[in-house]
């Protein structure tokens, strides 16, 4: 059930960067943002309270004007000092009902973002580090692992084994812009890892494991069918993106984007926040 929600995701988002492909990728996030900030505001109509929301907001300001009319009488103005800390934990309270039914698939969402947003292909020409992580039965085997490149990326070092992590890194360097795949030979199990070098923004997988709790958080590729192999992983430079010259973290941005965009619709939509 994970790996067909991830790879619909996947699919989805790959066909929505391709339309968009033309553009920087501010245009894409941008407009994913705004639609994200939309879609939010709808869900938080739908699952809270409105009708209590609205009153909670009219005794919020109620008390606010009470302390501003009656700021001269500390007995009034400290009552409603406390009548006013109420209203708002009341009002939180109302919003976090929407709030839990939006958290996980914005979160779900974000992680499937980062794969685009958050990092950028290996620059070619500078080195980069491949891990992959076992289990005790084959970090324990004396034969070294093998890691075939395709071409255009070389294998610089020997495997280095951390056996106490059970672990074995490689060092590899593009030599042009590669989009292939990594292939791994260890102990009788062959699997590859997907590897983006050179050229422009494009989705990237960091790291692709075998766990099926592990891939919500890693969602990028299938899941490694070996159980012997825990993960194996790339270490991709992070990304930017640019507004103006100036680099901007992705998700500051959506949050930015997203947030402007549902308080501008707020009362189009006639959503009490």
């Amino acid at each position: 059930m994970i790996d067909w929600f991830n790879a619909g995701l996947n699919l989805l988002l790959r066909g929505y960067f391709a339309l968009l492909a033309w553009a920087p990728p501010l245009y894409s996030l941008t407009l994913i943002s705004a639609l994200l900030g939309v879609v939010m505001l709808w869900v938080f109509a739908k699952t809270s309270n409105q009708e209590r929301m609205r009153q909670s907001k009219r005794m919020i300001h109620a008390y606010l004007l009470e302390l501003r009319v009656f700021a001269d009488e500390p007995a009034i103005a400290w009552r409603s000092q406390k009548a006013l800390f109420a209203a708002n934990l009341r009002h939180l309270a109302l919003a976090l009902k929407p709030a839990l039914w939006m958290c996980v698939p914005v979160a779900l969402l974000l992680i499937h973002l980062e794969a685009f947003y958050g990092r950028k292909p290996l620059p070619v020409g500078q080195p980069a580090l491949v891990t992959v992580a076992l289990d005790s039965r084959l970090a324990a085997q004396t034969v070294a692992p093998q890691l075939i490149a395709p071409a255009g990326i070389a294998v610089d070092s020997a495997p280095v084994r951390v056996m106490d992590k059970h672990e074995v890194t490689w060092r590899i360097q593009p030599r042009a812009n590669v989009s292939g795949r990594l292939l791994f030979r260890m102990g009788g199990e062959d699997f590859d890892k997907s590897v983006e070098a050179g050229g422009a923004q494009r989705f990237i997988s960091e790291r692709r494991v075998s766990s099926a709790l592990a891939s919500l958080w890693s969602p990028g590729e299938k899941r490694i069918p070996s159980p012997g192999i825990e993960w194996v992983e790339i270490q991709y430079p992070e990304a930017s993106v640019s507004f103006f010259g100036w680099r901007i973290q992705w998700l500051a941005w959506l949050l930015l984007v997203s947030t402007a965009s549902a308080l501008l619709m707020k009362k189009r939509m006639g959503v009490v926040l």
